[in-house]
């Protein structure tokens, strides 16, 4: 029996978007099961107040390294545009710009720590128990800053050089480390909070090994040389420190948003704030199974662009946003059935875990509210339209701040449907810019070939 494809163009889109999508999914679900393991393993302990601290340090180390993923976005964008170019020694120089971006900003973090770490816990509403808890946590896992924002450089080369599934297999390998710490540290040890900080900096060493010896199989050893000629590329090394200003902007706003989220969650009570820390960890999970055609559209766009191809673009943003909407409203799916019965798993807590199934609709709604917004955000770091996300999102930034004010009679759920429409308005805000940026930077041409 022969299968008749009546579109090859179309079908040969959506095999390369799951070529790349889907390793990047399991990719970002592995990433995902940190912070659930994290939850699940703590959870066993039956103890809110260390669930909860766990929470607040976790929010914090997050919120610290997620501004600096520009290093993985930036880098992505920077080493696809030159693949579509074939210039394959700038693909090396872009990996020496980011290690060297990333390794000043380690260095600048680990100076500032006594200075920033106390001050963040207490705004983000850390007391008494939930004080020391939290210290606990981050004092122990800080130790993996400098690994974290390496490892966002080297992951943005090797996923603009196509190799996501070696990222994969990094990523895979260094979970199983931290999960496999995590019972032995927690349950076996008993060294609880601690336990789980420590199994987070250990992995988080083990992945930039990974992640490391894969790019030197790459090829990255070229552009790693002679770090004074980079450096005397003002240009090129100007490039991407504007790209990553924009990106930094834009994601320090969105960090803004999860931390007001987890505050408003610790003034409502630690039992609050630790239901509202297992259902972020679902939608953390679901975001990033979605990434993956994130990461899709970043490549695709961003070889596009590097090749001057306006069709190709066009092709690569109707693709992803009908398969990304497709497995959002699949997850959103799942969630509606299964999701009160995974948040109450997290927990031994009879009132966290009642507060968990009480919010967890709002779980369920996020994914396909929210995948426009992620394929937009790939769709827009692989153009290196930065300042248009930037822009887009210090709107949707406001919007978010003047609903969770209106909504504040509403408790819990005026903060989860705040939380929402702050992606919705993301994408909508993206969708109104995106046909003047293509016009403006690639014009209206027509292919030259068949696809």
């Amino acid at each position: 029996m022969t299968l008749h494809i009546a579109n090859p163009q179309r079908a040969l889109a959506a095999r390369v978007i799951w070529a790349l999508a889907l390793p990047a999914m399991l990719t970002n679900i592995a990433t995902a099961l940190f912070g659930l393991a994290d939850m699940w393993v703590i959870g066993r302990l039956g103890d809110a107040a260390a669930q909860g601290g766990v929470e607040l340090g976790a929010r914090f180390m997050t919120s610290l390294l997620v501004v600096f993923n520009f290093l993985r976005t930036g880098t992505t964008a920077l080493s696809a545009q030159a693949g579509g170019r074939g210039d394959a020694a700038e693909q090396s120089a872009t990996l020496a710009r980011a290690a060297l971006l990333a390794g000043g900003i380690a260095l600048l973090l680990v100076a500032l720590y006594p200075w920033i770490a106390a001050p963040a816990l207490g705004w983000l509403g850390a007391r008494g128990d939930l004080a020391v808890l939290a210290g606990a946590y981050v004092a122990r896992r800080y130790g993996a800053v400098p690994a974290a924002l390496l490892n966002g450089a080297l992951t943005g080369w090797l996923v603009g050089q196509r190799q996501v599934r070696g990222v994969l297999a990094a990523e895979v390998g260094a979970n199983i480390a931290h999960i496999a710490l995590d019972l032995l540290l927690v349950l076996v040890f008993h060294w609880g909070v601690t336990g789980v900080a420590s199994a987070s900096l250990l992995s988080e060493w083990l992945k930039f090994a990974f992640l490391l010896g894969l790019a030197l199989r790459q090829g990255a050893w070229a552009g790693l040389r002679g770090s004074s000629a980079l450096l005397a590329d003002t240009k090129a090394f100007h490039r991407l420190l504007a790209l990553n200003r924009d990106l930094f902007l834009r994601t320090l706003l969105l960090t803004g948003v999860m931390l007001e989220f987890t505050r408003m969650g610790a003034k409502a009570g630690a039992v609050t704030l630790a239901a509202n820390g297992i259902l972020f960890q679902m939608f953390m999970l679901s975001a990033l199974i979605l990434d993956g055609f994130e990461t899709a559209a970043q490549v695709l766009c961003g070889e596009a662009l590097g090749q001057g191809d306006a069709s190709a673009f066009r092709a690569a943003v109707r693709a992803n946003l009908r398969w990304g909407l497709a497995m959002g409203l699949a997850v959103s799916l799942i969630y509606a059935v299964a999701g009160p019965a995974i948040a109450a798993s997290f927990t031994l807590n009879p009132a966290v875990r009642a507060e968990a199934m009480r919010f967890a609709p709002w779980a369920a709604a996020l994914p396909l509210l929210g995948v426009s917004s992620f394929v937009m955000d790939g769709i827009f770091v692989g153009a290196g339209w930065a300042r248009a996300m930037f822009g887009t999102m210090a709107a949707s930034f406001a919007l978010f701040n003047a609903a969770l004010w209106c909504a504040a009679p509403w408790g819990n759920s005026g903060l989860w449907l705040s939380f929402c429409l702050l992606f919705v308005a993301r994408a909508g805000g993206q969708a109104l810019c995106l046909p003047g940026l293509v016009h403006k930077q690639l014009g209206q041409q027509k292919p030259e070939h068949n696809a």
